[in-house]
């Protein structure tokens, strides 16, 4: 073998022989310790992700319900829509025949804007 190449065991006399990577005996009271922390960080992983999913769920609940509650409002956009529409068209047949529009003596007609397209959305 060539000098720039090392060997399995000269890696692993390296590691031994490195001061910071020389294992500690551990003993019952680590090892407890040990055990105890993990189990106590797993059941605080299962914990967050409990409530992670709680958190999801509400806000899709809330989703739904803003769905529910746009459409309802769309449809009654719709209808108000229509009932203005038909009210703006009765109120132009009603001025076509009104006596009171139709009297040159009661007042001077001044021309009106369309109160539907002010009031449509754009």
């Amino acid at each position: 073998m060539s000098q720039g190449l090392l060997t399995d065991s000269s890696v692993l006399q390296r590691s031994v022989a490195a001061p910071g990577n020389q294992p500690q005996p551990q003993s019952p009271e680590d090892d407890d310790r040990k055990v105890r922390r993990r189990e106590k960080n797993r059941v605080a992983a299962q914990r967050s992700r409990k409530k992670q999913t709680q958190k999801a769920d509400k806000l899709h609940e809330e989703y739904e319900c803003l769905e529910q509650e746009n459409t309802m409002l769309r449809k009654e956009i719709g209808k108000l829509t229509e009932e203005l529409r038909h009210l703006s068209e009765a109120l132009k047949e009603h001025e076509k025949m009104c006596p009171l529009l139709l009297c040159p003596m009661n007042f001077v007609q001044v021309p009106r804007p369309d109160p539907v397209a002010s009031c449509l959305p754009r």
